[in-house]
Parts: structure tokens; sequence; C-alpha cells
């Protein structure tokens, strides 16, 4: 009985330590951030070739889409994604969005065409 007992609990203790290691190495699901990043990217790429962006506004903005790679591989670099650094990855990508937002918004002076003429609205008459 001694000795089954201690075979029980040896199995269990080494069934409990696999377990453990597998969990460790699970892949990170990253996928929500990697699909609003791509959605980023092609915001971007779309903006600067209908003139939305200056080349300038576009590489700052591509800029902004490297760090937040950056920050994400090393947040995922011990195996694991805590709930802090998913917060802070969904915070920078929502400053990304807004940066978009706000670039492809501002009229500062490309040229951008008036929808109702095609006239050039910085220029008079």
């Amino acid at each position: 009985m001694n000795t089954t007992l201690k075979t029980l609990l040896a199995t269990a203790a080494t069934l409990a330590s696999m377990a453990a290691s597998a969990q460790h190495f699970a892949p990170v699901d990253t996928r929500e951030i990697d699909v609003r990043q791509a959605r980023q990217a092609l915001r971007i790429d779309r903006g600067l070739a209908q003139g939305d962006f200056t080349r300038r506004e576009a590489r700052m903005l591509r800029q902004g889409q490297r760090e937040i790679a950056r920050a994400e591989a090393e947040a995922i670099a011990d195996g694991h994604l805590a709930r802090h650094e998913l917060r802070r990855l969904h915070a920078l990508l929502d400053q990304a969005d807004a940066q978009i937002r706000q670039s492809r918004n501002d009229r500062d002076g490309r040229g951008d065409r008036d929808d109702r003429n095609g006239r050039d609205i910085y220029r008079p008459g």
C-alpha cells in the first residue's frame, strides 16, 4: 500500500509538471492585434495613394506602426501576454487610429479638390 501511494503521488507530480510546462510553451494569441495593425497599414497605404497624407505624414505613421510591432514583440518575448501588456498594446493601437484619422482629415494644403465642381479648394476663383 505504501508503494502504491508513492507511485500514485509520483505520477500525479509528473503529470502536474508536464501540464505546467505545456502551458509555458503554448503560443500567445495576438491575432486581434495583428489584424488591427494590418488594417491600419492598409489605411496608411490607401491614404497615401489617395493623396490624403503627405509622404512625411505616411512615414511618421509607419514609424508608429513599427513601434507598435516592437512593443508587441517585447510583450510576447517571454511567451506570455499579460493583461496589462495587452491593454498597453490596445492603447497604442487606439492612439495610432486617432493619428491616422487626424492626418487623413487635416486639410494641410495638398491640393485637395472640392467634390462639387472639381476646383482646387485652396485657390480663389
